[in-house]
């Protein structure tokens, strides 16, 4: 890898680790990179499709020329491994905030998990959840949210491709899912959790694919910070 070849275009799959945001997984690549190839201030690199600080797995970074590249990729499909558990929720719709409503579900049958499962897949309507970096009026949601403001947020169409190796072990279920680009697993598990009556956050999520890139590809050594570049 040298200077040249990151200014012509460059792709990076890195498995972004639980509790980084997408921006700083960035930043460290930026910053490793101009400091190890001696590139230029206004290096072009960025990301091509945010992943939650409570998510993992897949986040393309596009550098140089390849930048351009950053709209189509991030129109592709993708793909998560989702965990929720019923029976309870939060307001975050994951584990970024503490549970609540909790609800019995001891009522709950696996045939039934599946057939509210199956309602899921096709073209579907979902509110994103209010801690989300949607911007209304110009301001973050979720710094709205965080800061006691009323958020209203209005509801978007997506496409669930499939819901595959669904396990269950009550209370929590598992699963893949395929969606267009837009779709909130956040909301997805909360949806979920709704139909069955008894509530569901999103206790993990690890982005597994987008398009053709996967996660078998992807590294987290990149953000290690030990870790040196062999530039030329």
């Amino acid at each position: 890898m040298t200077a040249e070849e990151l200014k012509s275009g460059y792709i990076f799959l890195l498995d972004k680790p639980l509790d980084w945001t997408s921006f700083q997984a960035v930043n460290k690549m930026k910053y490793k990179l101009k400091r190890e190839f001696d590139l230029p201030k206004k290096f072009k690199i960025g990301h091509a499709g945010t992943l939650d600080p409570r998510a993992t797995g897949l986040l393309i970074v596009c550098c140089g020329k390849f930048t351009k590249k950053i709209p189509e990729i991030q129109d592709a499909p993708k793909e998560y491994w989702t965990e929720i558990k019923i029976g309870v929720q939060t307001e975050s719709y994951d584990t970024e905030k503490p549970e609540i409503l909790h609800q019995d579900f001891s009522h709950i049958t696996e045939d039934q998990v599946k057939e509210v499962l199956e309602k899921f897949v096709g073209e579907i309507e979902q509110k994103p959840p209010v801690y989300s970096a949607i911007k209304i009026d110009g301001e973050r949601a979720y710094n709205l949210a965080r800061a006691g403001e009323e958020v209203e947020m209005k509801f978007r169409k997506t496409t669930i491709h499939y819901l595959n190796d669904i396990k269950i072990d009550f209370p929590l279920i598992s699963f893949t899912v395929g969606c267009s680009k837009g779709t909130y697993i956040r909301s997805l598990a909360h949806d979920i959790g709704q139909e069955l009556g008894v509530g569901a956050y999103l206790t993990q999520l690890r982005r597994t694919k987008i398009g053709d890139y996967k996660i078998e590809d992807a590294t987290d050594q990149f953000l290690n910070n030990d870790f040196r570049f062999q530039g030329e």
